[in-house]
C-alpha cells in the first residue's frame, strides 16, 4: 500500500477536521483533458469456433500473447506522469468517524431500521415485510421454504426456470434453519429484522455444508463458513442456496454453459449480468430479498442495474470474506444485493460487521445507520464520461439528476476525472493477472472462454503491472483531492453504459462466448471504485422499452469517499424515492416475478 507493508504507517489529517484517517492518499488534483477510447479490437469468438479454438489459443503462447497487446495492455507504458507516483496495491483507506463505536441504541434497533419502508410503500417485499408477517404470526419461516423450495430446487424431475439461479440447495439444512427460526419465533426469542429471512449466497464464498465452486467445476467443500456468511446466519437469515455466477467471476453476462444461465427475469433474451447473476436473479425474481453478491469489476452492480435492483459495492477491506480466498484481491470485495434500500442497509450492517482476524475489517468502525435525509446533498458529475452512455441511459441519467436537484434540493457540480480510459486499462490488466496468478497449471477444465483469458492474463508483465498500481494512486490521489474539495460529494454516473446484454446466438448458452468487446464497454463507468476502493451504489432509475415488447431496466450508481457506505446509502434512499414516488408509472416487476409471501399465504 503506497509503499508500505501493513496499514497505518501512513496517516493524515482529514481536510474536513483533526481526525486522523489511515492510508489515505495526499490531495493532488491532475488535470487532464478528456479522451475517449478507441474502438475496441478484439475477435469476439462463440460456437464450435470457441469451444475449439481455446484449447488451442491457450496452448500456443504467441497467439495468447498477441490477444494481450491486442487488449491495449501496452498503453500504459505510454504514460509519463506515471513516474511521479508510487505503486498503489491496495486501494483499502479507513477514515476515522465521529464515533468508533456508535452508543445510541437506535443503531441495532430494528424497528428503527424497519420504520424505513412504510407497508405497501414497494411492490418489491423487503425483509421487513417478511419480519411483519412472522410478528403476526401470519407466516413461519417454515412456510416459506417450503414455498421456494419447489421453485429452485434442480434436484427434481420438472425443475423450474428459477433453477438455474442455483447452483446448489441442500433442501435438510434449508428446512433445518426454517425450523429452528420458526420455534424462535413461537418463543418470543427472533433475533431481528433478518430472522427467517431467506437469502443467496453467491458461490463465490463458503458456506459450511454447501460446496464452493467459483461457478466452475473445481469443487472444494469448505469446513467453515465466510465471516461475512457467519454474520447472516448469526441474525437468523436462512440461506436458500448457492446462487449461480459467471466461472471465477471473470465477465459479466454470467453465462455459465456448465450449470446453466440465468435468463434476465425482465426478458428472457437478455443476461442477468454479472458475476453476481444468479443473486441478482433471485432478488429480481422476488425470490429472496437480499442476496450476498462480489464485485471485482461491476459484478454486484452490472446484474443489479440489468435485474433492476439495489447493490451495494463496499470499501475495500470492510467486509471480511475469510477464510475464503479473494481471487482478484486488490480490486474485489463483498456486498448486499437487495430488493429495497432497507434490505441494502441491513444486508450491509450485518456483512460488515468487523472481523478481528482480518486485517483491514478488523479496524473499520462499526457500521452506522445511515442518515436520513443525508448530511449533505452533492452530487459530482464529470460531463464527458457520462455522454459515453448509450441515448437512452443518458435520457434516464438526466431525468433523475433533474429530479434530485429541482425535487431533493442536491446541487450538481462539475468535475474532471484524468486518465480514464487509461485507469480502466490499468483495472482490467490487475483482475486479469490477479486471476491468472491464483489459477497455474492446466486450464482444461475451464470454459472456453476463460481458457483464453487466463492464458491471456499470464502474458502480463511484472513492470506493466507496477505500472498499473502506479495508475491506481495518481486516481486515488485525484479522488482524495476532489473529496476534499466537496466533503460529502457523491460522483454520479450510470452504472452501465448500456440498457442490458442481449444474448446475440443461442449457442452462446451452450459453449460460452468470448465478447471482450462488449465486455470493456459494459464496464466502462463501474471499474474505478473496484480500482481506487470506494464504495459505489446501484439504483434503479427506470426502464427502457424494448422493439418486440417487454422493458428493460436501467441503473445509476452513487460513488462516496473511502469507507463512506453509509454516505452512500443515505443518498441511495433518496433514489428510492425517485423510484417509488417520481418515476412515471413506478417501479415496474419483471415479467417472472414471484410474491413468495402472498403465495405462501394463498397455500397455507
Amino acid at each position: 500500500m503506497s509503499g508500505h507493508a501493513t496499514l497505518g504507517l501512513e496517516q493524515r489529517p482529514d481536510a474536513s477536521s483533526k481526525r486522523i484517517s489511515y492510508n489515505r492518499p495526499q490531495s493532488q488534483l491532475l488535470e487532464a483533458p478528456y479522451t475517449a477510447p478507441p474502438e475496441p479490437t478484439n475477435p469476439v469468438v462463440r460456437g464450435l469456433q470457441l469451444y475449439y479454438g481455446a484449447s488451442l489459443i491457450s496452448s500456443v503462447n504467441a497467439v495468447s500473447a498477441y490477444l494481450w497487446s491486442n487488449a491495449g495492455f501496452t498503453l500504459l507504458r505510454n504514460i509519463p506522469e506515471l513516474r511521479n507516483h508510487q505503486p498503489r496495491f491496495d486501494p483499502t483507506v479507513i477514515p476515522a468517524h465521529e464515533c468508533a463505536v456508535d452508543a445510541s441504541p437506535a443503531a441495532d434497533s430494528s424497528l428503527a431500521l424497519r420504520g424505513r419502508l412504510s407497508s405497501g410503500r414497494s411492490n418489491f417485499p423487503s425483509v421487513a415485510d417478511y419480519h411483519a408477517a412472522y410478528a403476526s404470526g401470519a407466516l413461519t419461516p417454515l412456510d416459506i421454504v417450503e414455498t421456494l423450495l419447489p421453485l429452485v430446487r434442480r434436484d427434481v424431475s420438472a425443475p423450474t426456470p428459477h433453477s438455474t439461479a442455483f447452483i446448489e440447495v441442500q433442501v435438510d439444512m434449508v428446512r433445518a434453519a426454517a425450523e429452528a427460526s420458526t420455534a424462535r419465533w413461537k418463543a418470543g426469542t427472533a433475533r431481528g429484522l433478518l430472522d427467517g429471512v431467506p437469502i443467496a449466497i453467491k458461490d463465490e464464498v463458503d458456506v459450511e455444508g454447501l460446496e464452493t465452486k467459483f461457478g466452475s467445476k473445481r469443487v472444494s467443500a469448505p469446513t467453515e463458513s465466510s465471516w461475512c456468511v457467519k454474520k447472516l446466519v448469526e441474525a437468523g437469515a436462512i440461506i436458500l442456496g448457492k446462487s449461480s455466477m459467471h466461472e471465477l467471476g471473470i465477465d459479466t453476462t454470467n453465462n455459465n454453459p456448465t450449470y446453466g444461465t440465468p435468463l434476465n427475469p425482465y426478458h428472457q433474451g437478455y443476461y442477468c449480468g454479472g458475476s453476481s447473476g444468479g443473486s441478482a436473479y433471485s432478488v429480481g425474481a422476488g425470490l429472496v430479498p437480499l442476496a450476498l453478491g462480489a464485485d471485482a469489476g461491476g459484478s454486484i452492480r452490472i446484474p443489479a442495474s440489468f435485474c433492476g435492483i439495489y447493490g451495494l459495492k463496499t470499501s475495500h477491506g470492510r467486509v471480511s470474506r475469510l477464510p475464503t480466498p479473494n481471487l482478484a484481491a486488490s480490486c474485489g470485495v463483498i456486498g448486499p444485493m437487495g430488493a429495497n434500500m432497507l434490505d441494502i442497509e441491513i444486508g450491509f450492517r450485518a456483512m460488515a460487521t468487523s472481523d478481528p482476524a482480518h486485517a483491514t475489517s478488523g479496524i473499520f468502525s462499526k457500521p452506522l445507520v445511515a442518515n436520513l435525509p443525508p448530511k449533505i446533498k452533492m452530487l459530482g458529475v464529470y460531463t464527458p464520461w457520462v455522454d459515453r452512455a448509450n441515448p437512452v441511459v443518458q435520457d434516464a441519467y438526466k431525468t433523475v439528476l433533474d429530479y434530485f436537484r429541482d425535487q431533493l434540493d442536491y446541487q450538481i457540480v462539475d468535475i474532471t476525472i484524468p486518465f480514464l480510459h487509461a485507469g480502466q486499462i490499468a483495472h482490467a490488466l490487475t483482475c486479469l493477472t490477479e486471476l491468472a496468478a491464483g489459477h497455474p497449471g492446466s486450464v482444461a477444465d475451464l470454459q472456453p472462454a476463460n481458457k483464453i483469458l487466463i492464458s491471456v492474463g499470464r502474458h502480463t508483465l511484472a513492470s506493466d503491472y507496477l505500472l498499473a498500481q502506479r495508475l491506481r494512486e495518481l486516481l486515488m490521489k485525484h479522488l482524495a483531492a476532489l473529496f476534499d474539495e466537496h466533503p460529502g460529494m457523491v460522483i454520479v454516473t450510470p452504472t452501465t453504459p448500456l440498457p442490458g446484454w442481449r444474448i446475440a446466438d443461442p449457442v452462446d448458452l451452450k459453449y460460452g462466448v468470448s465478447d471482450a468487446n462488449m465486455s470493456v464497454r459494459n464496464m466502462e463507468f463501474v471499474w474505478m471504485a473496484n480500482f481506487c476502493g470506494c464504495p459505489c451504489l446501484q439504483i434503479p432509475a427506470g426502464y427502457t422499452d424494448l422493439e418486440g415488447g417487454g422493458k428493460l431496466p436501467i441503473g445509476l450508481m452513487g460513488m462516496t469517499e473511502w469507507g463512506k457506505d453509509e454516505e452512500a446509502i443515505s443518498w441511495g434512499y433518496d433514489g428510492e424515492r425517485w423510484l417509488n414516488e417520481g418515476l412515471k408509472g413506478g417501479r415496474q416487476q419483471p415479467q417472472t416475478f414471484v410474491d413468495i409471501l402472498k403465495t405462501a399465504r394463498s397455500t397455507k
